[in-house]
């Protein structure tokens, strides 16, 4: 009864976000993580410091590799670096720069330099924008209000505060790369930074979808993957520059660009110092597609990843937007953290809260001592600018008569569509060699969560019993302390000659699977008669005809703003939540005191069918045989991100076929596969029962 009345309220849930005017959050028996309205700590639970550090920090490294489509990375093929059309100042140059991230993709930017490069090495210092209207030529057109208020000192930097940070940069004697994101400036191949989903990009097969789409989802590909792996690719380019220090690469960005820099630091340990601007925060933690990806903030926030620099040299700003509470929400705990690491003095922060969301002079005044500070260039702080010449729009533009622009393809996307299918070929490429089913697995644990729920943390109530003959029906609930997560589970136990064998059948029906209440079918009294129990789980929200999500406002048309990852960025699959209702069972029935299980058999019909191939795959070591009965079931067919088994990723980690042969050498009957029956019966399962 406890889950039908939590399958009605989320079906009543669902269809209340469909129809809402209003932002309201559906109340799920689980409650849904929110961008917007819920908090992010630091997840310190069960972290001991020091020493617990670089576990905990290659966790937030693989989910933000996972969550962008880079576990495992790309193959680096080669850049094809264009450098041209010089500018000429008194004390720094500027060159237009492009290259390839990926084949036939173009990185675009301006590389500011010291006009006398010094004998020895200098830093290298990356620089994505965040979202400043025309991105890298942004032109304030009202630069008296922020002379006005004491928020910048010269006209120039008012006018260009982007520009004004690369200008000071190069005059300390660092070489500055600042460069386009995603239909920004430049960069034009995909055309709108924001697009959302489009009908003529939502084929299934690669080179025929493109970003946002159910198949671009499954593969875990998004505009915040090809922008963090531009940026990946934009150290590769440093580095690739003669004169540039190799140990001294530092990144700054405020905004978008402040989400972009603490990802990079996070992700690329070639980074050496990092300077994220008003993004670290308990908060919002960042409200566009580019800085948000499936799987990217479960378990973890802007804190956590902006941890995962440490040890290594980490300055912030805060300012009156959502990261004002960052002195008191956030900072003291990054502060503990690089104290118990030894490296307190490599942390540090401003907390400028009187002036709006900002990269403006102060700000950049405290990066810039930070710079020369960890960069060791001997400046006395205050490092103050100067007044520099603003370079015009003309001036900065990569794209010349010697060097056209690549075509745009507002309407037809074949750039965009092209370059998600060499994304698709390079990572099953990649996969497919020597270590590939070992990053599978390991691809699909970060995607499902856990970790599998010790004997200890599961709790259940004295079970309802009802004698039915020859056997008897147990009612109980199996609680999972830790995350307090429940589920109704259905226990059908002979009267005589027990086996030791358990048949854990997962379904869409829960206890109806076996017959019902009032008694057991066919199949479940073939399986009783020969001593072996039944355990039927009622999983989450079974029967749901959608997966839970987030509510939408019907009155906002900008459809990237409803992009699956908002929901699946903070929150677990349903697919998921299924699964950790099977690690619980599975690891309750393994270690029942008083039934010494001998085997367990696993069983997956209908939608159960892929949340058992899952848990066989990650949970090898409890399950003994598998039968499943998948009715020729693909995640690569789901067009709707809400589908109840929807899961992203899932295509490129294996499909099901991939899961199937992640369980190993468990023996199988898989009914409905090519190799298999058409339908599962009682005599294969007890032939894996033997």
């Amino acid at each position: 009864m406890m889950r039908v009345l939590s399958t009605l309220i989320f079906l009543c849930g669902a269809a209340f976000a469909q129809q809402s005017t209003e932002s309201v959050q559906p109340e799920y028996p689980r409650p849904l993580r929110d961008l917007y309205k819920s908090y992010f700590p630091m997840q310190k639970e069960g972290l001991a410091l020091p020493e617990g550090w670089p576990a905990r920090a290659t966790q937030i490294r693989e989910r933000i590799l996972l969550a962008s489509g880079l576990f495992p990375l790309p193959t680096k093929t080669p850049l094809n670096t264009v450098i041209h059309g010089r500018v000429e100042r008194e004390d720094y140059t500027i060159d237009r720069v492009f290259f390839e991230s990926f084949p036939g993709h173009f990185v675009t930017g301006s590389l500011y330099r010291p006009k006398k490069m010094p004998a020895s090495a200098v830093p290298g210092i990356i620089c994505p924008h965040g979202h400043w209207k025309d991105g890298r030529f942004y032109a304030n057109e009202d630069p008296n209000s922020e002379l006005a208020i004491g928020a910048e000192r010269w006209e120039s930097g008012a006018r260009s505060p982007l520009q004004a940070r690369c200008v000071q940069l190069a005059r300390m004697g660092c070489v500055v790369f600042h460069y386009d994101t995603l239909g920004n400036a430049d960069s034009i191949q995909i055309s709108d930074h924001r697009s959302g989903r489009r009908a003529e990009l939502d084929g299934s097969e690669p080179g025929t979808f493109g970003l946002y789409s159910a198949a671009a989802d499954l593969r875990l590909q998004s505009n915040f993957g090809i922008q963090t792996w531009n940026s990946i690719r934009a150290v590769d380019f440093m580095l690739s520059l003669d004169g540039v220090d190799p140990k001294r690469i530092g990144v700054t960005g405020a905004s978008g660009g402040g989400t972009q820099s603490m990802i990079l630091s996070a992700i690329d340990e070639r980074v050496t110092a990092s300077f994220p601007c008003v993004m670290v925060s308990t908060a919002m933690q960042g409200g566009c597609t580019c800085e948000n990806a499936c799987y990217l903030r479960i378990g973890q926030g802007n804190i956590d990843i902006a941890a995962a620099t440490a040890p290594r040299p980490l300055g912030m700003t805060a300012a009156d937007d959502w990261t004002k509470e960052l002195e008191t929400k956030g900072f003291p705990d990054l502060k503990e953290l690089y104290t118990k690491l030894g490296k307190s003095d490599n942390v540090m922060a401003t907390f400028h809260i009187h002036w709006k969301h900002n990269y403006n002079h102060v700000s950049r005044t405290s990066m810039y001592g930070f710079i020369s500070d960890h960069f060791g260039l001997g400046y006395t702080k205050p490092v103050l600018e100067r007044e520099f010449q603003i370079a015009s729009r003309e001036e900065l533009t990569v794209w010349t008569r010697e060097h056209p622009a690549p075509t745009g393809d507002k309407v037809s996307g074949e750039h965009e569509k092209a370059l998600l299918k060499h994304w698709s070929e390079d990572s099953d490429k990649v996969l497919s060699g020597k270590d590939g089913d070992e990053l599978r697995r390991r691809a699909w644990e970060i995607m499902i969560g856990g970790p599998v729920p010790a004997p200890t943390e599961l709790t259940s109530e004295e079970p309802v019993k009802v004698e039915r003959g020859d056997h008897l029906l147990m009612t109980s609930t199996l609680r999972q302390t830790t995350h307090g997560e429940e589920v109704p589970v259905h226990y059908l136990f002979p009267r005589q000659n027990w086996s030791g064998n358990v048949v854990v059948w997962l379904s869409d029906e829960g206890l109806t699977a076996a017959g019902g209440e009032k008694e057991a079918n066919a199949m479940a009294q073939a399986i009783l008669k020969e001593g072996h129990a039944l355990v039927l789980p009622e999983l989450y929200l079974r029967g749901a005809t959608v997966a839970p999500r987030l509510a939408e406002k019907d009155e906002d048309k900008d459809s990237w703003k409803h992009s699956a990852c908002y929901t699946y960025g903070y929150n677990p699959t349903l697919v998921a939540s299924r699964v950790h209702d099977t690690m619980a069972v599975l690891t309750s029935v393994r270690n029942h005191e008083k039934w010494q299980v001998k085997k367990v058999i696993l069983v997956g019909t209908g939608a159960g069918a892929p949340v058992a191939a899952v848990a066989a795959a990650l949970l090898r070591d409890r399950v003994d045989a598998m039968a499943l009965e998948t009715d020729g079931f693909r995640f690569a067919t789901l067009k709707d991100q809400y589908h109840p088994l929807f899961v992203p990723g899932a295509v490129k980690y294996g499909d099901l076929p991939g899961l199937i042969r992640l369980a190993g050498a468990v023996p199988l009957i898989a009914a409905g596969e090519p190799s298999g029956p058409e339908k599962l019966t009682s005599a294969d399962i007890l032939k894996l029962a033997q």
